[in-house]
């Protein structure tokens, strides 16, 4: 299409963003388009010589002047769903630990609450071909994260990535986050269609790949850096020397953040994996309570993010014999009142309160930060 046409070709800018994202190749210099011109809009009528001047090679400019028709429709029918959207690079809402890694997409789409990707995130990864003593190990390091208020990332992938997602799940809403290799409306393996329906449902699933797009082999090593690029720290239950979730591991370190390994017995091929990572300097865990107080002083670095998002003010003082938040905001009041000095179970304490167990993990996390509640075992009490 000539560029004079594009220019009169009126585009929403949800759409001239899926052109964009379907113009594939080397995201830097799309990602400067977008900065250049501040929005889709402007930076698909800017026209080939502005391209060029941004970086994008020939393949990418054919494809912005001759879009596949048939997947930008295919995707502007997805965006239609009300929890579905599509994040940009240009985005204030684009997740700001993903905006530092060294190659961040162009753009996410995700359905269900995008708003996970700004929540304190920790992923679990780990093989496909996992034993039961590592799904097991998924399963309660996941459920622990989870209750905690954390939330949980991984690929959907069959093995430890299915325990941990589906044993989150179980805790409750808003504890999971699946990020995909291909479409987020494609189910990979075929067997998690029913997983994947509810993430979407209550937790969110993130792609940097249209609607429609099938899985193919080189997308699964850049899934990984997106699923270590939104964590602060990322755990590998088990793998073998050539599992995928060392990528994800590697790419977690040079993102800059932690990475924790469960060891494994010395006959279990599967455990090889960790004891390498734990040789080259990841953190030897047992326990998911080790985890969390490792990261807790970087989640505390986005609690007023999250409190934001919570509606909840920003405390004030600082004196530590004042319930800070508690005094400040109805539901941390009505959460303080139902804590006692005594521990108490996550469902006692949503008996007590009348919220959820989502509400009251996320903040749980944010009272257990500022130093105001204690948990051990799964129980709360004020410190």
């Amino acid at each position: 299409m000539p560029d004079a046409a594009l220019h009169r070709l009126p585009v929403s800018e949800p759409e001239a963003l899926l052109r964009l994202i379907a113009a594939g190749g080397p995201a830097a210099p799309r990602r400067r388009l977008l900065e250049h011109h501040g929005d889709p809009g402007e930076a698909l009528r800017a026209g080939a010589k502005a391209w060029r001047e941004a970086g994008l090679d020939g393949r990418q400019i054919d494809a912005l002047q001759a879009p596949d028709a048939a997947l930008i429709a295919h995707a502007c029918r997805w965006l239609e769903h009300p929890e579905h959207a599509v994040i940009g690079w240009h985005d204030p809402d684009y997740p700001p630990l993903l905006r530092s890694i060294a190659s961040p997409p162009l753009a996410l789409c995700m359905a269900g609450n995008p708003a996970l990707s700004w929540r304190p995130v920790v992923a679990i990864v780990g093989s496909r071909a996992a034993t039961a003593a590592g799904c097991e190990h998924a399963v309660e390091f996941a459920t622990r994260l989870a209750r905690a208020g954390f939330v949980v990332a991984s690929g959907l992938a069959s093995g430890i990535d299915a325990a941990a997602h589906r044993a989150a799940l179980a805790v409750g809403d808003t504890t999971t986050v699946a990020v995909l290799g291909c479409g987020p409306d494609i189910a990979y393996p075929r067997v998690h269609r029913q997983l994947l329906t509810e993430v979407q449902a209550r937790g969110c699933v993130i792609s940097e790949h249209l609607p429609g797009t099938q899985a193919r082999r080189e997308f699964f090593p850049s899934r990984n850096r997106i699923i270590a690029g939104l964590s602060l720290g990322t755990l590998v239950v088990e793998a073998g020397e050539r599992s995928g979730a060392l990528i994800t591991a590697r790419q977690a370190a040079e993102a800059g953040r932690e990475v924790f390994a469960v060891p494994g017995s010395i006959r279990n091929p599967l455990a090889r994996g960790c004891h390498r990572l734990i040789r080259d300097g990841a953190t030897l865990v047992e326990t998911a309570q080790e985890v969390i107080e490792q990261l807790a002083p970087m989640a505390a670095d986005h609690a007023v993010a999250l409190r934001a998002m919570l509606n909840a003010p920003i405390p004030a003082g600082s004196d530590p014999s004042v319930p800070r938040v508690a005094d400040q905001d109805r539901d941390y009041k009505r959460l303080w009142l139902a804590l006692g000095h005594d521990p108490s179970p996550m469902d006692a304490l949503v008996e007590r309160s009348g919220l959820t167990a989502a509400e009251l993990s996320s903040m749980l996390l944010v009272m257990e930060l500022e130093g105001r509640v204690v948990v051990e075992h799964g129980r709360y009490s004020r410190r």
